[in-house]
């Protein structure tokens, strides 16, 4: 059986930890589903370091999450990405920001590690950028808006009792 995982960024985060948040029974429900299905959830050491400007690392759940490093390959890739991103600038329309290269490293950390096949977050502006990387260069992970219910993303009968 092959090892499966999803990339969990900072924005899954923000929801999975804030039980006001409108997104959170979405991502409680992500969170119980990877752990039912053995599915090994990951954290970049780039979401970490977002996370940290309004939380504390005490706060995520680090004990569930395998933390993974930004390394040599993962820069390579993030170059490939950022470069399509950068040429391709005016095609994306993306509000509150120009490009944040913070987006491009996270896809490429999922890119380059075998075991990723899902990335999961709530932002929209970062899905254009995915939407964008998928055209042009055919990254081999599959992009979860968290705004996604569990059950619709993986095609789930949704028997609460």
């Amino acid at each position: 059986m092959k090892h499966r995982a999803v990339l969990l960024d900072t924005s899954f985060f923000l929801r999975f930890l804030d039980e006001g948040s409108p997104l959170f029974k979405n991502a409680d429900a992500y969170f119980r589903y990877f752990l039912q299905q053995e599915i090994t959830m990951m954290i970049s050491t780039i979401s970490i370091a977002e996370y940290c400007v309004g939380g504390e690392i005490s706060e995520l759940p680090l004990l569930n999450l395998q933390i993974i490093p930004f390394n040599l390959d993962h820069s390579k890739r993030t170059g490939e990405f950022a470069k399509i991103v950068f040429q391709n600038k005016g095609k994306l329309k993306l509000k509150e920001r120009n490009i944040i290269p913070n987006d491009t490293k996270l896809f490429a950390q999922a890119d380059c590690e075998e075991a990723i096949e899902f990335y999961l977050s709530s932002d929209i502006e970062s899905f254009k950028i995915f939407n964008l990387l998928k055209e042009l260069a055919q990254p081999k992970f599959q992009f979860i808006d968290l705004n996604l219910p569990c059950n619709q993303a993986f095609g789930l009968l949704d028997l609460q009792v």
